[in-house]
């Protein structure tokens, strides 16, 4: 196919429009764009098949994903830490002796868990110390009761029990609405960040809003309650 200069600059235009939209999917789904983003790239979606096929393909990907359940922390992560963390401390001491010195003290504590947890305990210790040694970079702040940031996911949109309609206002504008969702992926309340507050638009978000489904958010594969911000495009201008 031959284009002329001037197709040749749109058509590249074209694409680094949906490189940029492309690259804010995710933190669309996570609800972390603003109101006046969300409708751009809401919009951008109702246009561009190729960007909307490639939306629902990442929305079934992270919908998959947040089915699945984490695996529980061990029991003895934290000391597994303060072990790691001590031997990469170890491997940036001022002299031989003192990496020698610290070596062979934290060499001793595993060893005993080890002994006593039999040969399965020592082949899952030895992988997550490996493991950990090769993802903790500033080791000052880890604590054995932190949660993995892995462990949690956010609400996500599944899909609405009846056909989207558009919301009728009496002008022109983007909604932008805070829902509070339950462990059973169910809107139980929700607030307006922006847009009109008039009863007869409350009522008309209210109804999409409970016949929508969601993945709950999760705390190690357990459903919790969780906030989404979720936005309305498509007003409809009253006559």
């Amino acid at each position: 196919m031959n284009l002329n200069p001037s197709q040749e600059v749109q058509f590249s235009d074209e694409i680094h429009v949906c490189d940029t939209f492309r690259a804010s999917f995710s933190e669309y789904l996570d609800g972390a764009v603003t109101g006046r983003e969300m409708h751009a790239i809401a919009t951008h979606l109702r246009a561009c098949p190729s960007c909307d096929q490639e939306f629902s393909r990442l929305r079934e990907m992270q919908a998959s994903l947040a089915s699945l359940r984490s695996l529980k922390p061990p029991a003895d992560l934290g000391l597994k830490l303060r072990v790691a963390i001590s031997q990469q401390k170890a491997r940036e001491s001022r002299t031989w002796a003192d990496r020698f010195s610290v070596q062979w003290d934290n060499a001793l504590r595993p060893l005993l868990i080890q002994v006593s947890a039999g040969f399965a305990g020592t082949i899952a210790l030895v992988g997550t110390i490996a493991l950990l040694v090769g993802m903790v970079a500033a080791p000052e702040s880890v604590m054995a009761h932190d949660v993995p940031l892995s462990a949690i996911t956010a609400p996500h949109f599944l899909y609405s029990a009846a056909a989207e309609r558009p919301i009728v206002a009496d002008h022109d504008t983007t909604i932008v609405v805070d829902a509070a969702i339950n462990a059973r992926g169910q809107v139980y309340d929700y607030r307006f960040l922006s847009g009109p507050e008039s009863p007869e638009v409350q009522k008309q978000v209210a109804e999409q809003l409970m016949l929508s489904v969601f993945t709950p958010a999760s705390v190690f594969g357990s459903p919790v309650r969780g906030h989404m911000i979720l936005t309305f495009d498509g007003i409809s201008v009253r006559a």
